[in-house]
Formats: C-alpha cells, sequence, structure tokens
C-alpha cells in the first residue's frame, strides 16, 4: 500500500503555529473544540492526512492530523486508543469531520484526549481540507520567515557588538534588549560574569545562578527561563540564561539566545587568547622581580601598577607547588586559576602568576595567608587527585626584599612537604633546624649521619627498634623528664627506667653528654624530612 498523502514544507521546519492559533484561521470559523483544551499552545509544524488505517507508520511529531474518518468506519472501537498512539508520537492535535462515516466520537476517546491534554476538534461539514492545508501552511511558512528574518537581524546586531570592540557585557545587553529579558553569561563554575536587563530580573538570575534551585514556574505563552550552553573548539565555557518572569519565552528566543552564545564563545576564546599573552608578560616580570632582574624599588613598584598589583606596601610572599602525584600537565592550569581567584577574594592588589612547576602570590601582609591557602587548596580540590604544597616567607617590607622572601617561601613549600607530605602548609619561620638541614645537598651524608648516630634504631624492619625509637624521642622532647615520659607513653615509671638503660647500652651515655643528645636530635630530624 502506498503512503498516505501529506503535505508539508519542504526540509526541517523548527517553528511553527500553536492549536489555538490554528483554530483561528478563516476556514475553521465553524470549528469546535471537542475536548483536549489544556493542550491548545501544543505547535503545528505540518499537516497530514489521514487515509489508511494504519495511519501511525506515517505520522510525525507537531503534526495536525486532518480526517472524515473513513479509514476507521467499520472498527469505531479503535477510535479509544488511537488518542493515545497520537500523544506517544508526539502530534499536536487531531481535527476530524463528523456525520459522514463516524458520527460521534466514542466517550472512552474524549475523556482520554482531555486527560492528556490532546486537542480533539470537529470541523465544519463544508469545509474543504485543501483549503485549511493551504491556509496553515501559509501561517506557518509566514512564521518561519518571521522568524528567520528576526534571527538574522539578531545576529548583525551580536556581530556588530564584537566587531565594535565589545565583550559579554555588552552581548548580554544587546541580547536582553533583543528579547525584553533578563539575560546572564555563567562561566563554568555557575559564577555571573556579565548580565543585563530589568535590574528586578536580574537580581532574580543572579539568586537563581547562585543557588542552582529549580527554575521558576513557566508562564502561559510560553517558559519563564531558557539556557544554552556557551561552547568554543569543544571546551565548555558555561552558560547563557535568559530570564522572562511573565513566561514570555518562545522557541524562537532560544534559537536567538543560542546564536548569541556562539558569539558569547568567540568572545570568551578571544579573551583567553588576550589574557594568555598578558598572563606570559605578568609572569615574566613578576619572575625578573623575584631573581632581583626588575630594576630598581621604584621601577618595580611603577610597572606592578599596570598590571594592577601594589608591591610598593609591606607584603609576604606564597609559593604554591604541586606535589609529585598527579598530572602536572593538566594541574597546572588548574593551579593558577585556583590561586587567582583565592587573591581576587583576599587580595585584589596583590601580585600572582603561574611558573613551570609553581604558583607564586605576593599577598599584603596583613592578609590571612593560611585563609587563603585554604581557599585555594578548596578551589582545586574540585578536580582530585592532584594536591600541592604551600610555602609562606617573612614579610618583606619592599620590592628589594622580594627574593629573599620568594627563596624563603621556596624552601618552606619544599621542607614542608618532607615534613608533612603532600598538601602541607609552611611557614619558613616554622622550619627551625630543619632550614638548615634543607641545605644539605648530599642526602647521603644525611643517611650516613643518621645510621651513625642511631644505629639498628635507624631503621623499621624491627618493631622493637622503632618503638625504643619513639621512647628515645619523647625523651629528648622532654628534656629527659622520665615521669613526664612515662605518662606520655603510658608506661610504668619502673618499665621506663629499663628502656632507658637498654637506650644508652646501643646509643651510649646520653643522658649525660649535650653533644650526643643533639646529635641524636637531628638524627631523628633527619629521619622525619621525607625524600631524605
Amino acid at each position: 500500500m502506498n503512503p498516505p498523502a501529506r503535505l508539508a514544507s519542504t526540509g526541517t521546519i523548527i517553528h511553527g503555529v500553536s492549536v489555538r492559533e490554528v483554530l483561528g484561521v478563516s476556514s475553521l470559523t465553524g470549528a469546535r473544540l471537542i475536548a483536549g483544551e489544556s493542550g491548545l499552545s501544543r505547535i503545528v509544524q505540518r499537516l497530514n492526512v489521514m487515509e489508511v488505517p494504519d495511519i501511525l507508520a506515517w505520522v510525525k511529531p507537531h503534526e495536525l492530523l486532518l480526517t472524515t474518518g473513513y479509514p476507521l468506519r467499520h472498527t469505531p472501537q479503535s477510535l479509544g486508543r488511537l488518542v493515545a498512539d497520537l500523544d506517544e508520537r508526539g502530534l499536536a492535535a487531531m481535527a476530524i469531520k463528523l456525520g459522514r462515516y463516524v458520527d460521534v466520537l466514542p466517550e472512552e476517546m474524549v475523556e482520554q484526549a482531555d486527560r492528556l491534554g490532546f486537542p480533539l476538534i470537529q470541523l465544519p461539514g463544508d469545509v474543504g481540507f485543501d483549503d485549511i492545508l493551504n491556509q496553515v501552511l501559509t501561517d506557518i511558512l509566514n512564521r518561519q520567515a518571521a522568524v528567520l528574518a528576526r534571527a538574522g537581524e539578531a545576529h548583525r546586531a551580536l556581530v556588530a557588538v564584537v566587531l565594535a570592540g565589545g565583550g559579554l557585557r555588552e552581548v548580554s545587553a544587546e541580547v536582553a534588549g533583543l528579547l525584553d529579558v533578563a539575560v546572564a553569561t555563567l562561566d563554568g563554575t555557575g559564577q555571573v560574569l556579565a548580565a543585563a536587563g530589568p535590574e528586578e530580573h536580574v537580581a532574580a538570575l543572579r539568586r537563581f545562578a547562585a543557588e542552582g534551585g529549580p527554575p521558576p514556574a513557566p508562564g502561559p505563552a510560553g517558559r519563564s527561563i531558557a539556557a544554552v550552553p556557551v561552547m568554543a573548539g569543544g571546551h565548555h565555557h558555561g552558560r547563557m540564561v535568559a530570564y522572562s518572569p511573565a513566561g514570555t519565552i518562545q522557541d524562537s528566543d532560544v534559537g536567538i539566545l543560542e546564536s548569541a552564545a556562539t558569539v558569547a564563545a568567540l568572545v570568551v576564546t578571544r579573551q583567553e587568547a588576550v589574557n594568555a599573552v598578558e598572563s606570559k608578560y605578568r609572569a615574566d616580570f613578576l619572575r625578573d622581580v623575584l631573581t632581583g632582574r626588575a630594576g630598581t624599588a621604584e621601577r618595580v613598584a611603577a610597572r606592578a601598577q599596570a598590571f594592577g598589583w601594589d608591591l610598593a606596601r609591606p607584603v609576604i610572599v606564597m609559593v604554591a607547588e604541586l606535589d609529585p602525584e598527579g598530572d602536572e600537565r593538566t594541574a597546572q592550569d588548574r593551579l593558577v586559576a585556583s590561586w587567582t581567584a583565592a587573591m581576587r577574594r583576599h587580595d585584589p592588589k596583590g601580585a600572582v602568576a603561574g611558573f613551570s612547576h609553581e604558583v607564586v602570590a605576593v599577598v599584603d601582609a596583613s592578609a590571612e595567608t593560611a585563609r587563603v591557602a585554604k581557599d585555594a587548596a578548596a578551589a582545586f580540590a574540585d578536580s582530585p587527585p592532584a594536591t600541592f604544597s604551600t610555602g609562606t616567607s617573612r614579610t618583606a617590607p619592599g620590592p628589594d626584599a622580594l627574593p629573599e622572601a620568594y627563596n624563603q617561601a621556596l624552601k618552606a613549600a619544599r621542607v614542608g612537604r618532607q615534613l608533612h607530605g603532600p598538601g602541607a602548609v609552611a611557614h619558613f619561620d616554622q622550619l627551625g633546624v630543619y632550614r638548615l638541614l634543607s641545605l644539605v645537598s648530599d642526602t647521603e651524608e644525611l643517611h650516613a649521619f643518621v645510621r651513625e648516630t642511631l644505629g639498628p634504631l635507624a631503621g623499621d624492619a624491627d618493631p622493637e627498634n622503632a618503638d625504643l625509637r619513639r621512647t628515645l624521642q619523647v625523651l629528648l622532647d622532654t628534656n629527659l623528664n622520665v615521669a613526664e615520659t612515662a605518662r606520655r607513653l603510658h608506661f610504668h615509671y619502673n618499665t621506663l627506667r629499663y628502656r632507658i638503660g637498654k637506650l644508652e647500652r646501643i646509643l651510649g651515655g646520653f643522658t649525660a653528654d649535650a653533644h650526643l643528645r643533639l646529635n641524636l636530635t637531628l638524627a631523628l630530624h633527619v629521619l622525619r624530612m621525607r625524600g631524605i
């Protein structure tokens, strides 16, 4: 059997007219809605004529199905199931001529149409299908032409904004004006990069973006909120969101929003390229400052102002180094972004730049450096498993002291990792003797010193020796206070006296030899330094 005759526009129709608007054409003046009033907002994009009983094989979504009931004249009982099948396939509505082949629609069919919101329309007996097809298709094509013309105008306006040097703020403002809505452009984390529109609506949109809650309820004529991704080069840069409290956002508006998102992606890509160049200049300049090659303090302060930095005030240098585990190639960019965001919150005039293996931040001396490091770590932890260790310098009173402060922070980061493992945060002043031990580049010499000083207690192979080393550590920490050591280790006093005798037989008379106690303390400190 040949497929049924069907009239529809060539190609894919994206926009159409609602069933309510279809009922307004002159050829349907005498039409009557039988059921499915709640579905009058359904969109009609095509028309189809039902000439065969197995019509389900030929229908498409958003079609208005016209029929005289002729294919169903011998099986009226199948009408009850037909509505559910058509609704399941996404049809917009069904219009039928009654009286010739089908006198009345079954109650089951009417009830089901009301329940599903599927419009059932009774056509006037004197109207021809050709008149309906011509008028409705003309309306659809006219609507499509208007939508395309509007989209073209919007595209030209958006391109003009970019060619004039506009950024995300200007693009958002243009879209807000074109659609008469509030618009916000968000980054990948949901932060608002730019917003435009009525102030109260923008405020509501900002709250929605910040809280991430459900969108407002749609209005009667359309949706209240629409969001499209901002994509460029396969990378997701965020979203562009439009908000209309009246619920007037149509599908055609979403198409314009998608065009705006494409333009926004171009703006983001352009800005990233500019930022990459500026980032290189900032990093090169800060590297020169921290290595003492940037010139006089006056010249450093003046050039720093061009980057928005204040290096003339008392500052502290912080160094964040990626820990050896993790993928350094992908983690370094995230590390820079995390520290940049943290510095923006805590010290907008502070300097931050990424070097090849670390990120350096120069922050106001009055800032809470521990809080800065914590916030940066929290942002960086969003994408595990990479971690970083942080070192903090003493206060540098001016630009001339920055090279020394940088070396202090770098040493604090590296020694802190040796002492506490990945993710350590250490201040230079807290390093104590470890600062001196870190200057010994010959690790084999340190190993030899530990073996010669601690003897069998240097290894962990024998649990008893490791336990004795723990006892020695606490004894030295309490300055040989036997009672306090026994309390900390939960030993009986006599048990500890026995252990002290055993330690002296292995190590020598350290209880009476201050120099030996110093050597033992240093050897235990070396053992605490990871990687030594």
